[in-house]
Order: C-alpha cells, then sequence, then structure tokens
C-alpha cells in the first residue's frame, strides 16, 4: 500500500517532502496520502482542499494527513475537514515519529506547535530528492521580515540557521553520491548566519563550501532578498565559475510606494544598482524575479513602474503572482483594486515576462553550454535557461550543448 506526497508551493516544501517521504517509511506508514501544503496565496490553499476531497474520493481508505504552511496557520480549518486524519504542523512534519500511527489507540488529530517557538533548523539533513537531477540542501529556515502581504513568517517561524560545518558535510556526501549540482534553499538564505555565532553571511558560506568541497561543479542558489546581498556574496559571483550565474530576486514591485507600503527593505533604484552591480562582475549571469500585480492601492502609474523594471533590469524570468489579500495581514486591510484589474495587470506582466524571456533566449543562440539533464530531452544551463534537445542522455549528467534556436519558452539545442 503506497505512502503518495502531494506537494505545493516553495523549493523548500519540495525539500521537505522528501524528508516526509523518508520519515513516512521509517515510521511505517501505510496506504496513505499526504499534502504539503502551501499559503503564500488564497488560490494555493483553495487548490490544496481541492486536492484533499479529490484524494478521500480516490482512495476512500488511506489515511489523509496534512501538513505545511497552510495547515501551521489555519490548522482547525483543515482539521475540520471530514476527510482530513491528521494535521501536522510545519516543526512537527518532519520529526521522527510524528507518521507512526498507533491504531490501537487514541489519535490526537491535530499536532501543530507554536512555530514562533522554534529554534532549531535542519535537523533532518537529507540524501538527494528522489527523481531529481539536483540536490537541495536547506541552510535555513523561517522569516524575521514581516512584509505587509505575507503569511509565511507565521507558518515557518522565525528566521533560523543551519551550522556552517553541517552544511558543507551534507554536500560532501551529495557530491560524493554523484550530485553535480547542489541548491541551498530555504524561506530567506540572504539572512543566513544572522542568528549564529559571530553572525556569518551567505557569501562566507558559499565561499567555503566551494573551497572544501571543491569535486562539486555547481553550485545554485534559490531565490534571494535584493537588500541582503553582502560583499563576500559579490565577490563569490565575480571569482567562483563554480557558482551559478543566476539570481532569481524577491523584488515584488518596481515602485517605490508600493515597495514601501509592502514594507520592503529596497527602493526600485536599489534593485536596479544590485542588477548592474552583479553584472559588472558577472556580465554572463540572468536574473529571474517575483512580483506581485495589483497590490492594494497600486495605481495604473504605479503598475507600469513595475512594468517598465521588466525591461530596465533586464529580467529574464518571471514568476508573476496577482495580489491575493491574506486574512491577518496589513495588506488585506488596505483599499482593494478590483479583481479585474489585478487579472488584467497579471496578464500584462506575464506578456512582459514572455517577451524578456525572447529576448534572453535570442541571446542564447549560437551559444554552447554546460547544462545538467534534469529529464530525458530537457536540460538547465547554469544560468536557469531551459534547453531542449533530442540526444539520449542520463538525467543528472552534464552535456555540452550548441544552442541552434528556441520556441519563445525554452532553446532548442543539438548535441
Amino acid at each position: 500500500m503506497t505512502v503518495e506526497i502531494v506537494t505545493f508551493g516553495c523549493r523548500l516544501n519540495a525539500y521537505e517532502s522528501e524528508v516526509i517521504r523518508q520519515r513516512a517509511a521509517e515510521d511505517g506508514l501505510e496506504d496513505a496520502v499526504v499534502f504539503n501544503t502551501c499559503a503564500v496565496t488564497g488560490e494555493a490553499v483553495r487548490q490544496a482542499r481541492q486536492a484533499i476531497r479529490k484524494a478521500r474520493r480516490e482512495r476512500p481508505n488511506a489515511k489523509v494527513i496534512v501538513t505545511g504552511c497552510a495547515a501551521q496557520i489555519d490548522s482547525a480549518a483543515f482539521a475540520g475537514m471530514a476527510e482530513v486524519d491528521l494535521v501536522l504542523g510545519n516543526a512537527e512534519k518532519t520529526g521522527a515519529g510524528a507518521y507512526r500511527i498507533d491504531t490501537h489507540a487514541p489519535v490526537t488529530r491535530v499536532r501543530v506547535n507554536d512555530i514562533m517557538s522554534v529554534r532549531e533548523t535542519a535537523g533532518h539533513l537529507i540524501d538527494g530528492l528522489k527523481d531529481r537531477a539536483r540536490a537541495y540542501v536547506e541552510v535555513q529556515n523561517g522569516c524575521d521580515h514581516r512584509c505587509t502581504f505575507c503569511v509565511i513568517p507565521f507558518g515557518r517561524g522565525n528566521s533560523r540557521s543551519a551550522a556552517a560545518g553541517e552544511v558543507v558535510e551534507q554536500i560532501r556526501k551529495l557530491t560524493a553520491q554523484g550530485y553535480l549540482e547542489v541548491v541551498l534553499t530555504g524561506v530567506d538564505i540572504t539572512s543566513w548566519g544572522q542568528d549564529l555565532p559571530g553572525q556569518p553571511t551567505l557569501g562566507q558560506l558559499v565561499a567555503r563550501i566551494l573551497k572544501l568541497v571543491p569535486d562539486l561543479p555547481r553550485l545554485r542558489l534559490s531565490s534571494i532578498d535584493a537588500a541582503e546581498i553582502d560583499p563576500d556574496l559579490m565577490r563569490c559571483l565575480a571569482e567562483e565559475p563554480r557558482l551559478a550565474p543566476y539570481l532569481h530576486l524577491s523584488l515584488q514591485a518596481g515602485d517605490d510606494m508600493i515597495l514601501k507600503r509592502m514594507k520592503r527593505r529596497h527602493s526600485r533604484a536599489d534593485a536596479l544598482r544590485l542588477v548592474a552591480d552583479v553584472r559588472a562582475v558577472r556580465p554572463d549571469t540572468a536574473f529571474g524575479a517575483d512580483l506581485i500585480a495589483g497590490f492594494p492601492t497600486e495605481t495604473d502609474e504605479m503598475f507600469e513602474n513595475t512594468l517598465a523594471l521588466v525591461e530596465e533590469a533586464g529580467l529574464a524570468f518571471l514568476h508573476v503572482f496577482p495580489f491575493s489579500p491574506r486574512p491577518g495581514t496589513p495588506a488585506a486591510k488596505m483599499p482593494q483594486v478590483s479583481r479585474a484589474v489585478v487579472k488584467a495587470r497579471a496578464a500584462r506582466l506575464r506578456a512582459a515576462g514572455d517577451a524578456a524571456l525572447a529576448r534572453h533566449l535570442d541571446g542564447q543562440v549560437g551559444r554552447t553550454l554546460e547544462v545538467l539533464v534534469e529529464r530525458e530531452g530537457v536540460a538547465r544551463a547554469a544560468d536557469f535557461t531551459e534547453i531542449a534537445f533530442s540526444c539520449a542522455t542520463e538525467p543528472g549528467a552534464m552535456a555540452a550543448l550548441t544552442i541552434a534556436g528556441h520556441d519563445g519558452r525554452r532553446a532548442l539545442a543539438t548535441a
């Protein structure tokens, strides 16, 4: 009887789903569906609830377990669903024994503690991800910032860092197993080290990894905060070719008033300066960004500033989010933009993202790139460009591919 893990949301959730898979096997869990939920938008919560109901219809005898950020933030709502057998908090979901269910004893249906009381992270480092070409390592969890639109700190708790020695040792093991690319992941990875003795920086961690694990071909960073790139990280970008030349920035907007109302810590000029500074030391760097369309009080002029930022910053990969008011956040109490306008602005941002990606792909034509094969016929370059190719190469292997063209979404290559 199988255990199915259904994952919503971010790369950190994908990583933790592999921890859940291991813990469930160790605890002898059978015939179950575990939902690792996301709370970043109301739509993500709606999709999780819909999937839970569908799973119960399709597997009426299976245990249904719900965990993740949405379960942490609103455990009562999921416990109130007739389809759900057990609700686990984010701190509980990776713990030993979490999935050991004694059918002869009373079951506590909700095991969710105060996430703000959690002080440790990464006590559950794993040996890689099932069916994935690259490995992920959680170096940090939680967030100390309180952006007005965001509920994630209430799902993840305050920022806490994994010790550098533990991270290095884990990456050594992954490299020895044959992983050619490792991604450092977390909720706010540029805050890594601020809670550790001496307050080391993410750049110092990256430098230490690259020095102490010389056999690792490629190290990649997940989403980072534009307000927190430290000098050591900039130096690594300039001097370390094994650090992937791709930064996904948590920008959210390109208008200063909206950024202020979001309680972000960077300005529009800061974002443009960062991109210019990185390109000055590493010209081949590509940039992605998270952008929110239709934040409360956003006027047409404010939106146009965000739209213009896509081209001005030379962004290549966009994650566009229509604003979704999250209960309990300050932004939910601000004057809202109509849903029709939010939807239209999100569509325009996505169209700008498509055009930006096409421009980026135009620049790849004729180049020969060192890529990591993700699955049959699909690979990823160091700068995050997705490439379709036809030769037979095993997932997880590196290959050199020459870009012959593109289809607007990904590059097309020959061996």
